[in-house]
C-alpha cells in the first residue's frame, strides 16, 4: 500500500477497464471510441474484484473515460468510497478508424499496406482512418497529468483504455512510442504511479493478480 501523500504529491491508480465481449473474442475485435459496447460478465466480476481490491485504499478521486466500458469500471471502484466518478474526454481510446469492429487478421488481409505501417511505427502510422499513437499521448498525457497535479496530497484513480495507458506508459518509461506493445495492460490491470512536480515514477505496471483473489501489495 503506498503511504500517504505529502502535499507536494500524488499517488494515481490508473486502471485499464473491465473486458467486453470484444476483448475475449477469438481473435479480439478493435474497439476504440466509434462503438460503445459495455463490460461482458466477465468484465463485471473483474470490476468488482478491483472494487474489493481497493476498498479499503484511500482514494480521494475517481476519474474515468467516458465510454461506457470505463464508466461502467469506475463506477465499481467509486462505490465503496462513497465517490461520484468524474469524466474526462483526454481519456478516451484511440480513434482506431475504418478498423473500428474488425480483427486484426482481416484488417492483414483487407489493407496490408496500412497495417503494415501501422505495425512497423504506430507513433507515426495511424489506424486506417483514425489516430496514431502519438496524437493519443498528445491528448492523453496533458489530461493525466493536469489530473494529477490537481490533486496534490491525495489519492486518486484513473480508469483509461489499453492504448492510452500503454501510450502513457512508455513516455514515463522512456521506451519508445512504437514499442507501446512491449507494456502489458489487461482488462482491470492497476498501474501504480507516484506524481511529484518534479518528477514521475511508475512503481507498478499491470498489477493482475487480485483478479486471482490475491492481496493487492
Amino acid at each position: 500500500m503506498p503511504p500517504s501523500p505529502a502535499p507536494d504529491t500524488c499517488w494515481l491508480y490508473l486502471i485499464r477497464h473491465a473486458a467486453t465481449d470484444n476483448n475475449r473474442a477469438r481473435p479480439p475485435i478493435l474497439q476504440g471510441r466509434r462503438t460503445d459496447p459495455g463490460l461482458s460478465e466477465e468484465g463485471r466480476r473483474q470490476a468488482r474484484l478491483t472494487a474489493q481490491a481497493l476498498a479499503d485504499r484511500p482514494i480521494d478521486c475517481v476519474y474515468s473515460s467516458p465510454l461506457l466500458r470505463a464508466r461502467e469500471t469506475a463506477e465499481a471502484i467509486a462505490a465503496p468510497h462513497g465517490l461520484e466518478v468524474e469524466f474526462d474526454d483526454g481519456l478516451i481510446e484511440a480513434d482506431v478508424g475504418d478498423w473500428e469492429g474488425r480483427a486484426w487478421d482481416e484488417v492483414e488481409r483487407t489493407d496490408p499496406e496500412a497495417y503494415r505501417l501501422f505495425r512497423d511505427d504506430a507513433a507515426v502510422n495511424p489506424y486506417l482512418g483514425g489516430e496514431n499513437l502519438s496524437t493519443v499521448l498528445d491528448r492523453a498525457r496533458p489530461a493525466l497529468e493536469r489530473l494529477m497535479d490537481a490533486n496534490l496530497g491525495r489519492t486518486i484513480v484513473v480508469v483509461a483504455h489499453n492504448v492510452v495507458n500503454r501510450s502513457y506508459l512508455t513516455h514515463l518509461l522512456n521506451t519508445p512510442l512504437a514499442k507501446y506493445r512491449s507494456i502489458p495492460q489487461e482488462n482491470c490491470g492497476i498501474n501504480l504511479i507516484r506524481y511529484r512536480r518534479d518528477r514521475i515514477r511508475p512503481v507498478t505496471i499491470n498489477w493482475v493478480e487480485h483478479l486471482d483473489g490475491e492481496e493487492l501489495l
